[in-house]
């Protein structure tokens, strides 16, 4: 990139250093000549670093090859005034003699440089500045390389940018981790191979799930419609509050109409005084509502659908039980992976010991095949059927709807 002044009015003396330095043609020498001026100051002051009401000042000696070279190339360099200042080496010597404050100045004004070469490239690391040749003092190079750090501008603010290299962070750290995909889509009405096995884990064959009963798309609609129609049509509705013609009491007016100074009343069985009636309560009914038989079984279907998506539809051969204590089915539920709550289907009437090994453990519950709810599968996160209780669901659910 190359930057181009028309004149070098109003432009400090740093930044037009800075310019020709980048460009490596306005190199102050030694003697105090710049760009090849051969004559010498006429001010006729010593050789030694000094300001121009002649105190002396500390004066380094700065390499400005490295730096040119790690600088763009200025077109049209300005002709350099520099202040006035002698040197005390030789006329053959290639480096600046000049204080601190100004060298400060002239690092700055690289910098608004780079910063200016930068603003035209996408944000990101900088390389670093090519090395500085020449005998320098050790002191120093801290110094530049504070001065040196490269700027990069994002939204009008000058972001500061390290030499070190940016780490390298995992990707597992920057994303979340990837959902497993399933092997296959839910929903497709495909028939599914599932595994029968019993409370011992011992492997029984297989069996043929239907897809038009296991394997259908999943509605939450549907299955919020037959919850709210179970959950409704299961209240016994027995509520009753007495009016005032069942409240017991007489019927005779307490006082007067007129003269009494009192309100008016004709009984004292009204709901305003202590043991009258109750003004529009409750009265048994019905909260049953409808829901067409089509949307119940497919309730059911959505359900069966959803837990063997998820893995957690178990086939066993029976549930038969060596005897009805408690401790077999604790063992047996606590060997399952990941059940909290499990829900034991068979397909006939449940066995006696099933019942007594059931019956005092709150997060396993047994229904036989008739009784098959959505409203209980969903309470229950591990479902476990038995061979004979799959074939009785799938036949009822493909018996034709009587209309």
């Amino acid at each position: 990139m190359s930057l181009t002044f028309p004149s070098a009015s109003g432009l400090p003396w740093s930044l037009v250093a800075a310019c020709q330095v980048a460009s490596g043609e306005g190199i102050v020498a030694g003697d105090g000549r710049a760009n090849g001026d051969e004559r010498a100051d006429d001010d006729g002051r010593k050789k030694e670093g000094c300001d121009s009401d002649g105190r002396t000042r500390d004066s380094q000696s700065y390499s400005t090859s490295g730096l040119a070279q790690s600088l763009p190339k200025v077109q049209n360099p300005l002709p350099l005034q520099p202040p006035p200042c002698r040197s005390s080496s030789s006329s053959s010597s290639s480096y600046l003699f000049i204080d601190s404050v100004r060298m400060r100045g002239l690092i700055r004004a690289a910098a608004l440089l780079r910063q200016s070469q930068s603003q035209s490239q996408p944000r990101t690391w900088l390389p670093k500045a090519a090395p500085i040749e020449g005998p320098l003092t050790l002191s120093l190079l801290p110094w530049i390389a504070k001065h040196l750090t490269p700027f990069s501008s994002y939204k009008g603010y000058s972001t500061l940018q390290t030499h070190e290299p940016p780490v390298l962070i995992p990707p597992e750290l920057l994303s979340t981790p990837s959902a497993l995909t399933p092997d296959r889509r839910i929903g497709e009405y495909e028939d599914l191979i599932a595994t029968v096995t019993n409370f011992r884990g011992e492997d029984r064959g297989f069996m043929v799930l239907a897809g038009d009963v296991f394997d259908v798309p999943i509605r939450t609609d549907i299955i919020h419609r037959v919850v709210k129609w179970q959950l409704a049509k299961r209240r016994q509705g027995t509520h009753s509050t007495k009016t005032i013609s069942e409240v017991s009491g007489t019927g005779r007016k307490p006082w007067r109409q007129k003269g009494t100074g009192r309100a008016r009343h004709g009984t004292l069985r009204g709901p305003q005084f202590r043991h009258g009636a109750a003004c529009h309560g409750p009265k048994p009914r019905s909260h049953a509502i409808k829901l067409q038989k089509k949307v119940r079984r497919l309730g059911l279907k959505v359900a069966l659908s959803a837990r063997t998506a998820e893995g957690k539809l178990l086939v066993f051969e029976d549930l038969e039980l060596p005897s009805h204590k408690t401790k077999n089915i604790v063992n047996y539920v606590s060997e399952m992976t990941d059940a909290k709550k499990v829900l034991l289907v068979d397909g006939g009437p449940l066995d006696d010991k099933l019942k007594l090994a059931t019956r005092n453990l709150h997060y396993v519950n047994v229904l036989p095949s008739i009784g098959l709810n959505v409203y209980s599968i969903l309470q229950h996160d591990t479902l476990v059927m038995t061979r004979d209780a799959v074939n009785r669901i799938v036949e009822r659910m493909h018996t034709p709807i009587n209309r």
